[in-house]
């Protein structure tokens, strides 16, 4: 071998040790103290798009990770995030629609495969929802039995039904919720008073952070807010929804009764920018940051008229967020 060989394969083996030390470093370093929220995923609809993934937020206090919403690509954006999304031990789930749920399976069975602890799910509904999950994934989990992997899923992922009030409490959080106007089943239909959304409170030791869902306007979600540091909400305008699913062509997919259930949806069951401000204000809440967005037939939509309607009615900051920003 010559010396300039033997000369690179020291350095590269240097480097090798170098980056060893920096992952050791890295995963016996103290903590980050306080509460930081990381917007992973902005996006608003079961539409799949390409500059949003769907809803999901990362709460991340004195170093451990809480998840609000699993929408679809929620996995990657953890990591992106710069994040172990094995450490995530905590998801609270506001709805159980797909744009909210979406990448759960995908998270679990990541979970799964990299031997992470036991994995709590809360939520309405998010027990039959994690049974789904479970069910659609055993096939692999059968096939893995045979690498090794014999631990059941059902020992991993733990789901409970909640009910509005006390949700979790530890030494970083203390979360409550309030059922929201998200929902509207008719008394005798199937699903009347099987599911229910809800908005969460997050208190921690330096910040509270509230998390509207998806909801209409409520006082009970306003009233749940009232001080907030951080007013995490959803961000609707149906008539910028019905023009893109016009443009392209589901609107007219969809027959008469569809489409007027649809509307009715979206007016008295989604808030508008001029509803975000009223309620921010009724609660005065310190900080908006408006997420959820839904697509429009702009490309390159910067969405800056939501935040000027909202601006009319509260008067504190409001940031229109992207995906991986951090508050």
């Amino acid at each position: 071998m010559t010396t300039k060989a033997i000369s690179v394969l020291a350095i590269a083996g240097a480097l090798a040790m170098t980056a060893a030390s920096d992952r050791i470093m890295a995963q016996n370093a103290p903590a980050r103290a306080g509460t930081t929220l990381i917007t992973l995923g902005t996006g608003g609809g079961p539409l799949p798009r390409a500059d949003r993934a769907q809803s999901s937020n990362l709460l991340i206090v004195n170093g451990t990770l809480y998840l609000i919403d699993a929408g679809g690509g929620v996995t990657g954006r953890i990591v992106q995030s710069g994040n172990n999304f094995r450490k995530v031990g905590k998801i609270f789930i506001t709805h159980v629609h797909s744009d909210h749920t979406a990448g759960l399976a995908t998270l679990l069975v990541s979970q799964w495969e990299q031997q992470a602890e036991p994995t709590d799910i809360y939520g309405g509904g998010v027990e039959a929802l994690v049974k789904g999950a479970i069910d659609y994934l055993t096939p692999n989990a059968e096939i893995r039995w045979a690498e090794g992997k014999k631990r059941p899923m059902t020992e991993t992922f733990h789901a409970h039904d909640v009910e509005p009030g006390l949700v979790y409490q530890d030494a970083n959080v203390k979360v409550t919720a309030v059922e929201n106007t998200h929902f509207h089943f008719q008394p005798g239909t199937p699903p009347y008073g099987k599911y229910k959304s809800y908005s969460y409170r997050f208190e921690t030791p330096d910040r509270v952070v509230f998390f509207t869902g998806d909801t209409g306007p409520s006082d009970a979600v306003v009233e749940l807010a009232k001080g907030a540091d951080l007013y995490v909400t959803e961000t609707t305008s149906p008539e910028d929804v019905v023009d893109m699913y016009k443009k392209n062509d589901i609107w007219q997919a969809k027959t008469p009764a569809e489409q007027e259930g649809f509307l009715r949806h979206m007016h008295e069951e989604h808030v508008t920018p001029q509803d975000i401000g009223k309620m921010a204000a009724k609660a005065g809440v310190k900080a908006v940051v408006m997420s959820h967005i839904g697509p429009t037939i702009d490309p390159k939509d910067d969405y800056q008229r939501y935040v000027d309607e909202a601006k009319k009615y509260y008067s504190g900051p409001i940031t229109l967020a992207k995906d991986l920003m951090k508050f």
